[in-house]
């Protein structure tokens, strides 16, 4: 009855606002996460669609599906679609909202920084979106190389938008990055020292600090070009003492730590995926974790060998080599320590244990070729081929996407109580692997026999017919894989089996509360003596207590090992937050076209920030000692 009491009090201090105000308005972990992951699959899909378009167009020589013009706004919004609206959030969304609940806490850090980071991310992918719809989306590649994206070779305000949306979607990465760290070393459960952190949170850890050191870079970038082109700044033309390979040198800085951004917390899923399907801790926990920083700091170090045929000078290229080929070392420990676990432990083949296997055989593959791609000389005969695609996406699907679907699936429980259909997942896993190899196997081969990306057609004497034919077979296949996946959601959400509080029997304290997850996640805050807690809980272990229910209370604790030290209140609903991210993107849209744009920003942004902070009751107490 007590626990009952204490639940009734507990549901209406973190009750969440429903409709529309609520969507506004709710500051939850758990809302805000599920607002990035879903938001960020439909961008997955439109930008899929594009894929499918693309592939399209280059199914037969000299096609007339779409036009030239057309084709490259559908690659340059594809590649931005995926890499900065569906990728990064995606990680950040999963994150926000599991990380909390496998540390044993009800909230996050600065949750009004979070609602703000979600809504700027939305401003800038319905910007990027909306240029598209009305035929002026960007049309110089993802990456927008200058001169080619300057304001002398591409007039309008096309560009603009591209760069602008980085603004947005960078501040959005930022402000995620930085509640996470926040989260990560202060509310953690008591006893959960960093050296017993489950490893998908400290890959979530090792990723918001790359985001922090990353992410800046290409938002200096973006808004030099923007300065460039509408106030006529001088920063990338060479003829005023500009440097065009100043905007390689700060866009692939960012760029490639961002493969890495994407690909670490894909290995983390990988091993929460192998522990709980071999129903054993994963091998080498410490080289693990080395691993996951060591590949942090050497990614910040490979960023040249994206440059090697700008005629940057050999010795200089030498290093880059080096480290580009170093980088392998801490992945392969990865692979060969998931190996070991899987060997030594019990084998349970379920639908995420599918995506598993997936995962080792397609990126390893990837892997072997950026090795290859590392060596300057072949490097320079591959450079801006179909090679250099098929290598992307067998790195980045492979390690990002098929860890994600599987990770979908086993947490799919925890978002919404039930469990996925089984025989419908295989399905699904089938259709993803052989769609995928279908689809980017054959361009290894159209890239050694010199076709270039980013050509929206070409002649039928070259000799790239049927493997083009191939691929965009392929591409279908894997759209449907796609529809399948959904398809399961959408059947499962409606009528799949009650999940239970932890269906796969599993290790870590997301799995200790409901499933889903009530709104304060934890009736009473768990504590930890080990880092696969679930699986070692004693009957009687303490539990935290001493929270008073009429407030949203939650534990701080020391950095190192968790130790209890205060407690806080977290702020409620609000909507000032985002109307801060509406201020934010009235002006930066508005500056496209005025210069006036810029003190209407600062004047709404100025408003909302008063009602941000304007000061309230502070509700502070240190934590009364726990028996």
């Amino acid at each position: 009855m007590i626990d009952l009491e204490l639940h009734v009090q507990l549901a209406e201090t973190w009750r969440k606002p429903r409709g529309l105000w609520g969507w506004l308005t709710d500051n939850h972990h758990t809302t805000i996460g599920m607002n990035f992951i879903v938001t960020s699959f439909v961008f997955f899909l439109l930008g899929g669609i594009e894929a499918i378009l693309m592939r399209t167009q280059l199914a037969r020589p000299e096609n007339h599906f779409v036009t030239n013009d057309f084709y490259n706004q559908l690659f340059t919004t594809h590649g931005s679609t995926m890499m900065f609206l569906f990728a990064v959030p995606m990680i950040e969304g999963l994150g926000i909202y599991i990380v909390p609940l496998m540390l044993g806490t009800r909230q996050m850090s600065f949750p009004r920084l979070n609602q703000f980071s979600y809504f700027s991310y939305l401003i800038g992918g319905l910007l990027l979106y909306a240029g598209f719809f009305l035929n002026f989306g960007p049309d110089a590649g993802w990456f927008s190389y200058v001169p080619l994206s300057g304001p002398e070779f591409a007039p309008g305000k096309r560009i603009d938008i591209w760069a602008q949306m980085i603004t947005f979607t960078e501040i959005g990465s930022l402000g995620g990055a930085v509640s996470m760290i926040a989260t990560i070393f202060k509310h953690r459960a008591p006893g959960m020292s960093l050296n017993r952190m489950p490893l998908f949170v400290w890959g979530e850890l090792v990723t918001s600090f790359m985001i922090v050191f990353a992410m800046p870079a290409v938002m200096v970038a973006s808004s030099m070009l923007a300065s460039d082109r509408l106030i006529a700044t001088q920063f990338f033309n060479k003829a005023e003492g500009g440097d065009v390979l100043l905007w390689q040198h700060l866009f692939w800085f960012f760029g490639h730590p961002e493969v890495y951004i994407i690909f670490i917390p894909g290995t983390t899923m990988m091993s929460t995926l192998v522990s709980a399907f071999t129903k054993r801790p994963v091998f080498g926990y410490v080289g693990m974790v080395l691993s996951l920083v060591a590949t942090a700091f050497v990614g910040f170090g490979v960023w040249v060998h994206h440059m090697f045929a700008t005629g940057l000078p050999e010795l200089g290229l030498s290093f880059f080599t080096a480290s580009s080929v170093l980088i392998t070392i801490p992945t392969a420990f990865q692979v060969f320590s998931w190996i070991i676990t899987i060997f030594h432990g019990k084998f349970i083949v379920r639908t995420p244990m599918l995506y598993v296997l997936g995962f080792l055989f397609i990126f390893v593959m990837g892997g072997l070729s950026g090795v290859m791609l590392a060596s300057t000389p072949l490097d320079w005969q591959l450079h801006d081929t179909f090679f250099v695609v098929a290598h992307l996406h067998y790195v980045l699907i492979g390690g990002m996407l098929f860890p994600l679907i599987g990770a979908l699936t086993y947490w799919f429980p925890k978002f919404t109580g039930k469990m996925m259909n089984e025989t419908l997942g295989r399905w699904t896993f089938a259709f993803f692997f052989v769609g995928f190899n279908l689809t980017f196997f054959p361009m290894h081969n159209l890239g050694l026999h010199g076709m270039p990306r980013r050509v929206y057609t070409y002649l039928p004497t070259m000799g790239w017919n049927n493997l083009n034919m191939l691929s965009t077979v392929g591409a279908y296949v894997l759209g449907v894989g796609v529809l399948l996946f959904m398809a399961n959601a959408v059947i499962s959400l409606r009528s799949g089996a009650i999940a239970g509080d932890n269906p796969w029997g599993s290790f870590s304290l997301e799995w200790f509360t409901s499933s889903p997850p009530p709104p304060y996640n934890f009736l009473y805050l768990p504590t930890t003596r080990d880092r696969y807690e679930i699986w070692t809980m004693a009957d009687d272990q303490p539990l935290v207590t001493g929270f008073r229910p009429d407030r949203r209370e939650v534990l701080i604790t020391k950095l190192m090992d968790a130790f209890p030290d205060h407690k806080i209140e977290t702020p409620r609903p609000t909507i000032w937050p985002t109307l801060l991210a509406g201020a934010t993107g009235i002006g930066v849209i508005t500056a496209i076209f005025t210069p006036w744009g810029v003190p209407l920003g600062m004047l709404l942004a100025g408003i909302a920030l008063t009602g941000w902070f304007w000061p309230k009751p502070p509700h502070h107490e240190l934590l009364e000692e726990q028996p």
